[in-house]
């Protein structure tokens, strides 16, 4: 089996990102992008999705962390994309359910070809510290518009923000995990009756 590897680099005005992600790793995450709080959750999807992930960021944080946030889910959507391949083999669908404490949140995708976003997440309160949890979603929908993901995330319940939020991203890469993982009963076929994705 060819090791599924890749890595972007992604460079606008705005913000310059460099992602290498092995969808076959153990879970090691190596982060600089200057936003402690994504790199909490960025290492949730590793840890939990046993992806080795390395995200080097440099944004205009001046303003605020808004085009980092957004840039990073683009560029491991397309480093997603690119090393996942043909997709022969793997389940294509993915969904987990994660509690934390009260919290409680599902995450169902599919690697379709189509990207589309639904987000149900109402968090407690409008910050985590310092971060806005509107980006959170602008993260996904970056991640589904270049992965060419459907991504349905939802939070059942919870009343900590923190806690919400970890769920989400938890349940997010155990089911990545779940959806690349090879099916022996699929060996080099494609997921789809259309005969591609």
């Amino acid at each position: 089996m060819t090791a599924r590897i890749a890595s972007v680099q992604r460079d606008t005005k705005e913000t310059q990102i460099g992602v290498t992600a092995n969808l076959d790793g153990t879970g090691i995450g190596v982060f600089n992008t200057g936003v402690p709080f994504l790199e909490h959750m960025l290492d949730q999807i590793c840890r939990h999705g046993l992806i080795d992930l390395q995200v080097i960021a440099n944004g205009d944080l001046l303003i605020d962390d808004h085009h980092t946030v957004e840039d990073v889910g683009i560029t491991f959507g397309q480093a997603v994309h690119k090393a996942i391949g043909d997709k022969k083999g793997i389940y294509r669908y993915g969904s987990a359910y994660v509690p934390l404490d009260e919290a409680l949140s599902r995450v169902v995708l599919d690697f379709s070809g189509r990207p589309m976003l639904t987000y149900n997440v109402d968090y407690p309160r409008a910050r985590i510290g310092q971060f806005d949890v509107d980006l959170l979603r602008e993260f996904f929908q970056g991640f589904c518009n270049h992965a060419l993901v459907t991504l349905h995330i939802d939070n059942l319940r919870g009343t900590n923000a923190h806690h919400v939020a970890e769920t989400v991203f938890k349940a997010f890469g155990r089911a990545i995990r779940s959806a690349v993982d090879f099916d022996a009963r699929m060996k080099g076929i494609i997921p789809s009756t259309k005969g591609t994705l």
